[in-house]
Order: structure tokens, then sequence, then C-alpha cells
């Protein structure tokens, strides 16, 4: 068909001429009729992104188990019900159930985010079709409709503009550009990077200013913001560390335990002299002791407590594990535009005279409060023109002062506010009588206006051009002949320095009620303004913090180099040069990698660039979070290790995308997030290094009672009432430990590290080995004082908890002592654990129901205190241990870190 002709390659959209386009879909200026778009509308279907097919919910609750140290907990499970103990079997399958559910209702969300997209494209349109103007559902348009734009619509379809009047777009969501996008009917480069194709406007993007018609050129998927979502459904989400870790720990853990027990058990029948039978049921008593039930489970709280904390600091976390990779991140490739800056143009330098020093503004955002550093009231005519050859309104909310209109012209007004003026008395004293409205094709605004010094023009515009309409320049001492030369120096020193130059002039015009351009000659050249769109404030301190943490942070951005390289100075950022998105579409996976690891800021980016750089970032060895909230960010952000959104002013797809969303769109959340991360990461390496020696202990006790030939000295039901009761009460206590002096200043954590490191390991081996010597002696001790079995057994049990509760204190602090009136005295989490557990242990020695179900007895009072010894020696011993450990450490030369 005609209007499918180009689809297989050609000129592209933006490189034609508006007839050329219009020639090629098969259509004219006065549209369609509806035959024919009812055809296209078969051929081409509906103006929406197809919805893909949606993973069944069997399939997702399937693949919450799919985790080995869950099936380990579903085995344990299994064992005790196969031992008779059905509550604790219920107790298990019911943790197993709520993870999985924790995990399906976080982790099921992140399939929204095509949704997201597909809810950016317009409702509605105004469109012609036969020869008549009207509104349409914008899931009727094909391609060759001309569709009618005004200030507020938002692009229905991506359209070839064939004729515009001041039209501009606020492209933000889409390219990156913080300020509104001027529109115009000239084709481009065919090479033309997206932010630069002005002939095109894009589906889903806002028109700020003027009207305009264009012809619809894509719809639906083949939509820029459509190709988007299909890169963001054929992305790959990206599995956590912590995911993969805890992966390789339980298949390892299984591998031992289940080797330890197939070994143990051939021994036992071929030399030990058990039956099959009796062995068999020792190995199932080894392997309760072995597996540690509650650790799934304390993990899994563990992170959901980290989700509370985030909530609190404004940070929603929509995947558990998310909060503990942030720990682990060495790079954030952040977007500029709203993230690092305010998405809020103002005024920051003002030049009257090419020859003196600028003066300088302050203030923030749309505020009118802020200080002029200089002589304000020598820039009044300059700040006046502003005001008034100007549409748009400052609104103050609840939420702050915004703009309705361009951008920019809401940063003079709030320039006006600053220097005393305000704008609305100011317009009703001096009301405009005709305007030109600003177009791309002569780059400027003028309006007229009546005033009390009588009639005025007011114009402002693009300097070059305005330059070149004046003859004259104001100065102290009234109009002077312009010196083109210095103004043209001003104007480059401005632009080389990030900002957007704005010229402003103005002349009498008594003799006219109307203007043209014919009326533009001779004007008086007030001066400049540079804007920016300036960096947040705490950006600046949050920026500071990553890097003092080892954290690079990188600026992945839309907008031009220079703008980039300005906020990034201001933002204390190492701008080691700029990668272009033209520059990396040159590069090959190789090259990109390497240039990407040492390039801080990339403008001019496409989506496709900032996926590249994400990956290119990643098989460098490095962990990356993305931050962002625009449409843009939305396939960055599902592929990153961690993508965080901002929750104000991102946008659906974005925050659909990521997993975590900043509530307050505040940078510096994420250096609290990564603190957090941190201190989670190291809870969860506390918690495993108090939950396995406690196991280890057990089963190196049922190992050696085999060997020797010797009663057990605990039974399969009192090890799953430690594994169980005590333990989980205990070792969840670590789940609330706060941060560790010092947790921003260590470099991030190696990727890929293990959580078992060779420290960890000797830390397990050697408290499991005090564990069983301290039972074992303890059993040898009492027993040969004549005491029954069933005593040994019930002080081998309260021993074992006495310990845990000594070495949960030691192990609450792994980067210091513990031995210290804070750590000592614990926090309000550790001593309503150890209530419980005494209490626990006091029911379970003394209570007759108890005693019956676990075959106790009640404990000597100079037994108790033995006990209780050995909990004190355990604890000055390992206290010791880390001391000398940590002065060995400190005298062996490091290795430097490396990311691949």
């Amino acid at each position: 068909m005609t209007e499918e002709k180009d689809q297989a390659g050609g000129t592209p959209w933006h490189a034609l001429e508006g007839a050329q386009a219009l020639s090629r879909l098969d259509t004219t200026p006065a549209g369609l009729t509806a035959r024919e778009a009812g055809e296209r509308l078969a051929r081409h279907g509906p103006n929406r992104l197809p919805a893909p097919r949606p993973k069944s919910l069997l399939r997702r609750i399937w693949h919450q188990f799919d985790n080995l140290l869950i099936q380990v907990l579903l085995a344990a499970g299994l064992i005790t019900a196969v031992l008779g103990h059905w509550v604790d079997s219920g107790v298990i399958l019911a943790v197993v159930v709520i993870n999985a559910a924790i995990g399906l209702w976080q982790e099921g969300r992140a399939e929204n985010a095509l949704a997201a997209v597909r809810s950016l494209l317009s409702p509605e349109a105004s469109v012609r079709r036969d020869v008549r103007r009207g509104r349409i559902e914008a899931a009727a348009l094909v391609p060759g409709d001309i569709v009618l734009l005004e200030p507020g619509d938002r692009v229905p379809a991506d359209l070839r503009l064939i004729e515009t009047r001041g039209l501009k777009a606020q492209e933000a969501a889409l390219t990156g550009e913080s300020m509104a996008v001027d529109k115009d009917v000239l084709p481009v480069a065919a090479n033309a990077p997206l932010g630069d194709r002005r002939p095109l406007a894009f589906s889903g993007t806002l028109i700020a200013a003027g009207r305009g018609e264009g012809v619809v050129i894509a719809t639906g998927s083949a939509t820029e913001i459509g190709r988007i979502g299909t890169m963001l459904g054929t992305v790959e989400t990206s599995r956590t560390p912590l995911l993969q870790q805890i992966d390789r720990f339980a298949r390892r853990l299984t591998f031992v335990i289940l080797a330890v027990c197939a070994a143990v058990f051939l021994y036992a029948v071929q030399l030990g002299g058990y039956d099959a039978s009796a062995a068999f049921l020792a190995m199932v008593g080894m392997a309760v002791a072995a597996i540690p039930e509650g650790l799934p489970a304390v993990l899994t709280i563990t992170l959901a407590l980290g989700v509370q904390r985030m909530a609190g600091r404004r940070a929603i976390i929509r995947r558990l594990p998310a909060v503990e990779t942030l720990g682990a991140v060495t790079v954030i490739c952040t977007d500029k535009t709203g993230t690092l800056t305010m998405n809020e143009m103002v005024v920051r330098q003002i030049v009257i005279d090419p020859d003196a020093p600028p003066l300088s503004v302050g203030g923030a955002g749309y505020d009118p409060q802020g200080d002029i550093t200089g002589d304000s009231g020598a820039a009044s005519s300059l700040i006046m023109a502003g005001l008034l050859c100007n549409d748009a309104h400052l609104v103050r909310g609840e939420a702050g002062w915004t703009v309705n209109g361009d951008p920019m012209e809401g940063a003079l007004l709030a320039l006006a506010g600053k220097a005393g003026i305000d704008p609305e008395n100011a317009r009703r004293e001096h009301p405009r009588r005709h305007e030109i409205p600003f177009d791309a094709a002569y780059r400027y605004m003028a309006t007229l206006h009546d005033g009390p010094a009588g009639w005025t023009i007011q114009a402002k515009g693009a300097p070059d051009q305005l330059v070149a309409l004046c003859t004259r320049q104001a100065g102290p001492g009234g109009p002077a002949p312009i010196d083109r030369a210095a103004w043209s120096s001003r104007i480059e020193a401005l632009a080389s320095s990030g900002h957007r130059v704005l010229a402003f002039a103005s002349r009498q015009a008594d003799d006219l009620d109307r203007l043209s351009h014919d009326d533009m000659d001779g004007l008086t050249l007030l001066g400049l303004a540079g804007f920016i769109d300036p960096a947040r404030p705490e950006a600046i301190t949050a920026v500071a913090d990553c890097r003092r943490a080892g954290i690079e942070v990188k600026m992945i951005t839309g907008d031009h180099a220079l703008t980039a390289l300005a906020v990034a100075a201001e933002l204390g950022l190492d701008a080691r040069g700029v990668l272009t998105g033209h520059d990396i579409e040159g590069l090959d996976a190789a090259e990109l990698r390497r240039l990407a690891a040492d390039t801080t800021v990339f403008a001019r980016t496409a989506p496709e660039h900032k996926l590249r750089l994400v990956e290119a970032l990643r098989a460098g060895g490095h962990v990356v979070a993305m931050t962002g909230d625009g449409v843009n960010d939305a396939p960055a952000l599902k592929r990153a290790d961690v993508g965080v959104a901002m929750g104000i002013k991102g946008t659906d797809a974005a925050k659909e995308a990521a997993q975590v969303v900043l509530a307050d769109d505040n940078f510096a959340s994420i250096v609290a997030a990564i603190r957090e991360g941190r201190t989670i990461y190291d809870n969860i390496r506390k918690v495993i290094a108090w939950n396995l020696p406690t196991n280890g202990g057990e089963a190196l006790v049922v190992i050696l009672a085999i060997l020797i030939g010797l009663p057990l000295p605990i039974t399969p039901i009192q090890i799953l009432w430690i594994n169980m009761v005590t333990a989980v009460a205990l070792g969840l206590t670590l789940a609330f430990e706060p941060a560790e002096p010092g947790v921003m200043d260590r470099p991030p954590r190696r990727p890929g590290a293990s959580l078992l490191d060779g420290e960890m390991i000797w830390r397990v081996a050697l408290v499991s080995v005090l564990f069983g010597a301290a039972v074992f002696g303890l059993t040898g001790w009492v027993t040969t004082r004549g005491e029954t079995l069933a005593y040994a057994r019930t002080l081998s049990v309260n021993l074992l908890v006495v310990l845990e509760i000594f070495y949960l204190f030691s192990v609450r602090y792994l980067h210091m002592t513990s031995i210290t009136l804070k750590g000592v005295l614990g926090t309000r989490a550790v001593l309503l654990g150890i209530i419980v557990a005494v209490s626990a242990q006091a029911l379970f020695t003394y209570a007759s129901p108890l005693q019956a179900v676990f075959d106790t007895r009640p404990v000597h009072l100079r037994d108790g205190a033995v006990i209780l010894g050995l909990g004190v020696a355990l604890l000055l011993l390992l206290e010791a241990e880390k001391l000398l450990r940590r002065g060995w450490a400190g005298r062996v030369p490091q290795q430097p870190r490396a990311h691949g």
C-alpha cells in the first residue's frame, strides 16, 4: 500500500518535505474520508500497544518455589511430618506459603510496565476527516489522518508536521530534553538524533504552546513510545546478587548435608553396628539438626523489615531483594532532567553590558524569591521585557510553584518576582495590543504594548537573530551604537558554560497599532539572560556521599553536551569528557564497555543507548543502579540490577519497570537506600553466621555420638525445638540491627562475593566445634555424676540456647568488638528476643505438659550456673579471636578492588 512504502527503508519522515510525506501516505491536508480511514484501520489495527499474554497464576506461584532454600524448607517440613510432629510441620509450611505470597505480590506487579506505557496514549484526538474537523478515539487513528494540535494536548500518534504556528512540545519524558522543544515543518538531516527531529511530534508527548497540524505516520507499537514498549517487553529482568548468592549457598549447603548424611549412614550400617532402620532414624535426626529450618524465613523477614524502613524514608520497594542489592551497587546511572536537576528552568545570569561582569541570580525553581547580585535596577528594562513578552503564568500549589506554559517563560516571571515586580500588575499597566508569536522560522517573539510611557515593542528570542535586528544597545547614559563583536563573545561564553541564552530588545512604537516583521528593525538590545535547569541542592550532597562510599555516578541524558557538562560541574562530578548517543552507535560492545567505565557524562542519548550502557557496565562486572523518571528510562530501569524511579514526576512506565520508587523524587534518598542496603546485607550475614553454627554444632553432636557409639545427647524433637522456637526468636532480632559505624565509609563489596567467605567459614567452623565440645563436655560431666540421660539431654538443650544468646551478642558486630556498653546493653529487639527465648526455655524445662512431650527434667541451680558460665566464656573467647583476627588482617596488604 502507498502509505506503507517507506517502512521497508527509504528517506526518514523527518527528512521529507511535508508535501512529500502527504504524497507518500496518499492523503491531503483535507484529511481522509471515513471509508479510507476504515480500510486503513483494518490493515494497521487500532492505535494501541498489543497487550502481552499474561503469565498464568499457576506459573507465577510455581516461580516462587524455584529457590533451593525454599525447597530445603519444604523438605524440612516433610521430615517433621514423617516424624509425626504435625504442628512443627504446619509451621514450616505456613512460612513457605507466606514467603510465596509476599514474592507473588511484590514481583507480579512488574508486568504492569507495558500497561503503563499504553496509558500514555491520548484517549481522544482532534482530526480532519471528510474535510470536517472532529474528535475521535485515539485508538481509531490511522496513518494518513490529519491531526490538529493545541496547547495542553497529548500527541496521540507519531506525526509529520505540515503546519506550525509557534508550536512547542514538552518531550522530557521521551528524550530527556528539560525544556519545551520548538517544532516546525522544515526537514532535517536523515541522521538527526531523536531530540533534533523538529518536524516530528511524538506520541505521548505534550504540546506546551502554539498550534499545529500533522499527518499520522505511525500508530500503536510502530511509534517511538511503542518501540520503547516493545524494548521493555523483550528485556530480561536480571537476577539480583542476593538471589544468586542464596541459590549458590543453598545448593552447597544441601549437597554438604546430603553427602554427610549418606556417609554417616553407611558408616552406621557397615561399621557402627546399627540396623538400617535405626541408622535411618539417626540420619533423619542429623538432617533435622543440619537443615536451618528458620533461616529462609528469617532472611525473608530481614528483607521485609528493610522494605518497611525504606518506606519510612520515602522509598517504596517493589521487590524484596532490591533493598539488599542497593548495598552492592558500584555504579549509579542517573538521568539528569528531574532527577539530578529540578526540571525547572531558572535564570542564573543577566548581561546588560558586554564589557561588565554579569548579574547573578539566586533562588530555586519557579519560586519568585531570590537575590539578584548586582544592580538589578539597571536590568529592569530587560526584566520587564521578559515579563511582558510572555504567555506563561505561575501557580502556587501545595507542592510549590509551577508554571502553566513554557518553562523559560516561567523562569522570566520568577525573575520579575525576584526583582520586586508583580507580573499581574505590570501586565495590567502595559496591556498587550498585538503580537508576533514565536516561530522557529524567525526564532523570536514580539509584543506590542500600550503603557504609561507610550506604545512599545518588547521582543525576546534567539540571540543571534535578535542582535541582528538591533542597531543600538541600552546603556547607563541612554542607547548607544551596538558592539556586535562584544555581544557575540558574551553569547558564546554563556552558551559554552551550559546556559540556554535568550536576548531581549525593545523600542518605542507610538506610530503602530499592529505588528509585522517589517517593524522589527531598529530595536535597542537590552541584554542577555542565561538559563539553566539547576541541580537539586540535596543531589550535590548525595553525589558527594556516593563518591565517598566508593560508588561511581554517571549522568545519562538526552540533553546537549555543554548543558550536561555544566550540570556535572555543579554537582561535583568528575566529567572526563562526554560520550554522545551518536558516538555510542559507532562502538562495538568491547569498545563501549571500555569507554563506559571511563566516562561520567553521556549526552544526546536515546533509549537504546541507555540500555546498551547499562548492559556494558554490567558486563564489566559492575552492579548497576539506574535512576530516572521518563518513558525513555523504562527499558534500562528494568535491565539494571536495581531500577530506581521518581514517584512524583516519574511516568507510570518508569515506576512500573523499577524495583524502587522514590516517593519524594529526592536523589538524596538514593544514599539512604544504599546505606540501608549495606545494613541489610550485613544483617543477612549476621543471621547466617548465627544460624549455621547452631545447626553445625547440633549436627556435629549427632555425628560424633554415632561414630563413638553413644546415645544421642539431644533428640530430633529437641533439635526441632531449638531450631524452630528459640532460634527464630533470637535470630530474628538480628533483622532489626541498626547500621554499624562507618557503613558508608567502606567501598562496595565485590560483585559476586560469596555470602560464606573464608572469614565466615572459619567463624562457623570454630563456633560449631565450640558448641559441640561444650555439649559433649557437659553431657560427659553430668553422666559421670550418675544423672539420667533425660537430665543430661535437658542440660544440653539449655546449654545450646544459652550459647546462642551469648553468641548473639558477639555476632551483632561484624566489623568491631561487641564488648562495649552499647554492645552489652543490646537493642530493644535483642532484649525482647532474649526474654522470649528464656521464657520458652523455662516452660520447656519446668512445665509439665512440655516435660511430657520433650522428656525434660528440672535443672538444678548449680548446673544452671555452670551453663551460664560457659556462655560468658564463649563470648570472651570469640571476642578475643575477633580482636586477633582483625589485628592480623590489618597487617596483611590489601589487594585493590577491580570490577572486571
